[in-house]
């Protein structure tokens, strides 16, 4: 099962500000390509602007701090914000969480169309997302 670097979230209260500040500062493009399709009624329904280094994708996302309440999920990617991997076998990488003791949030594809996404908790609090994308 490999493991490649997708994206990072920052959760923001403001969004065009971040956005403005990726793309003028720190030069990254709008990212056009390969974008989550969200799934506002489902799960997360706050704004999200999507840059690039041309290689991995910045999500700034709106805070929610409600999001993993609303959905029943213990493990919340968008109070503080997460790193994203993806995987070409998520469930073997969750019956690797599961022999490692990892307790994690399902949360299938509630958030975005097309993903499987899991949510879980490194040693020091961070949020990290590991999806694999559907077949069609």
């Amino acid at each position: 099962m490999k493991l490649t670097l997708h994206h990072i979230n920052l959760a923001t209260d403001h969004v065009g500000e971040m956005d403005k500040f990726y793309q003028r500062v720190m030069h990254q493009e709008r990212e056009t390509q390969g974008l989550p399709v969200l799934e506002k009624e489902q799960g997360y329904a706050g704004d999200v602007a999507f840059v690039t280094d041309g290689s991995i994708q910045t999500h700034l996302a709106q805070k929610d701090v409600m999001a993993g309440i609303a959905t029943g999920q213990i493990v919340n990617p968008v109070a503080r914000g997460h790193i994203a991997f993806r995987t070409d076998d998520l469930a073997g990488f969750k019956a690797h969480l599961d022999a490692k003791g990892v307790p994690y949030s399902d949360w299938g594809n509630r958030a975005v169309a097309g993903w499987h996404q899991i949510f879980f908790y490194d040693p020091d609090g961070n949020v990290i997302e590991v999806h694999e994308v559907e077949a069609p």
